[in-house]
């Protein structure tokens, strides 16, 4: 169905922002892109970024609109994890099946090229623009130097709202009467940490995996850049013995890199000045509902449904939300509030799973791969998977390399793990544990 031009306003030029007005454009809305900070085009990057891992679900609505190929010059895939485990060889583990890759993009480069996109597609971009309030009824924005500043009003016949966890979308509609919010802070904070190229540009190590050193409580992880250098970023708890606060000092940093992570040390370049320069960021799963005021505004990515990064979901159910809505334009044509209606109800449990995933993710990473038990499980689903293919579809699969809801693949995880619970109890699993004993009991509960 083809849809009225209307005069669309939409809050931050991050990821989900600009590829939101590609996708209006293309339809043939007239938008204006506002956002509070410089274009981040002119600026040296912040370091306060993870590397982002697009998978299926986000190429799907890259290729949607017509821009896939246009990024995948600046994605490196990632076929397998690496595992640096002190005292062991590096060992590999692959992701998928054959073929089967999540691709390294760092963030800054991605925004770059996706508000330069934006642009050709006619979008307007105003930054240095901060929105202090919006008339949620009249779909009307106010902007300003400062809160208590003169503002400058906006008439617009919609707005969106991209301006991530924090928005100020969100919070005004936070004030609508029977308005649910939560927001939870993790106790692990992160750093951005940088390994430089070779001196020939290449990568110092595999440039084809996820590197990822567990170490209980805490970890590092790296992800290869185009340019030959690796985003590194060190997850930490905030307070306690090992900590962000405990380490004070540059001697008390490069004890820490010596003992924990003595491999690596000598190639992250500027350990301790990175360590001490650039800022230590917290995680956040941030969830409301509605997430639409009539057929005016509607709120889409982070601002929607924020979640911790240990999935590597965040950018990719953003970019969903917005195959989503694109669909349900197709479908609804000029009935709007119809739109925002249905796009909600479909895509708020499916943001409350990947929630959910991202954050048992996040105990599994820090506190269960480096336990036996847990690893056993892991090869016992994983011999099973490749002996039967079609019955045991691992969740990581189902999350990362296919577009079915997230809802599903939560609910299948579900299943999985209450079927290995029973399989883990049987005695003497250690010994029988690819005997066809166990493989008949799988087979059986299932």
């Amino acid at each position: 169905m083809t849809q009225t031009p209307k005069n669309i306003a939409i809050i931050g030029s991050g990821l989900v922002g600009s590829l939101l007005a590609i996708y209006l454009r293309k339809i043939g809305h007239a938008v204006t892109v506002f956002d509070r900070r410089p274009d981040i085009r002119t600026i040296k990057f912040s370091g306060r970024s993870i590397n982002l891992a697009m998978s299926d679900r986000g190429w799907n609505s890259l290729d949607e609109v017509g821009i896939g190929k246009k990024i995948k010059d600046i994605a490196i895939p990632l076929y397998k994890r690496a595992m640096h485990v002190n005292d062991k060889p590096i060992y590999f583990q692959n992701y998928g099946k054959d073929g089967e890759a999540i691709w390294s993009i760092s963030r800054g480069v991605l925004n770059k090229r996706m508000i330069n996109l934006a642009e050709e597609a006619g979008a307007v971009f105003r930054f240095n623009e901060k929105v202090w309030d919006v008339d949620l009824p009249d779909a009307k924005i106010y902007t300003g130097e400062t809160e208590k500043s003169e503002w400058k009003e906006y008439g617009f016949d919609l707005v969106f709202g991209c301006d991530g966890a924090f928005s100020r979308v969100r919070h005004k509609m936070q004030r609508r009467s029977r308005f649910n919010y939560s927001q939870n802070f993790i106790d692990v904070g992160y750093k951005e940490l940088t390994i430089p190229a070779n001196e020939d540009g290449t990568h110092k190590l595999d440039k084809n995996s996820f590197h990822i050193w567990p170490r209980g409580e805490f970890m590092l992880i790296a992800m290869p850049n185009v340019d030959g250098s690796f985003t590194c970023t060190l997850f930490l708890p905030f307070e306690g013995d090992i900590s962000f606060e405990s380490i004070k000092t540059e001697a008390q940093a490069k004890d820490f890199f010596k003992k924990y992570f003595p491999t690596v040390r000598k190639e992250i370049e500027d350990l301790t000045n990175d360590f001490f320069n650039n800022p230590t960021s917290a995680m956040v799963t941030m969830k409301c509902y509605p997430w639409t005021y009539w057929d005016k505004v509607a709120l889409v990515g982070d601002s929607a449904h924020a979640i911790v990064p240990f999935y590597g979901q965040g950018m990719n159910a953003g970019f969903e939300d917005i195959y989503v809505l694109n669909q349900l334009m197709d479908k609804h044509g000029d009935d709007w509030a119809r739109i925002f209606s249905e796009y909600q109800e479909e895509r708020k449990p499916n943001a409350d799973a990947i929630a959910e995933l991202s954050y048992r993710n996040f105990v599994e990473m820090s506190s269960k791969t480096a336990d036996p038990k847990f690893l056993l499980q892991k090869k016992i689903e994983k011999h099973f998977a490749k002996k039967y293919p079609e019955k045991w579809v691992p969740v990581y699969s189902r999350v990362t390399f296919s577009d079915k809801p997230y809802v599903e693949a939560l609910a299948t995880g579900d299943l999985q793990e209450a079927i290995m619970q029973q399989v883990m109890q049987q005695p003497n699993i250690e010994e029988k544990w690819d005997s066809k004993e166990i493989e008949e009991m799988i087979l059986g509960l299932l």
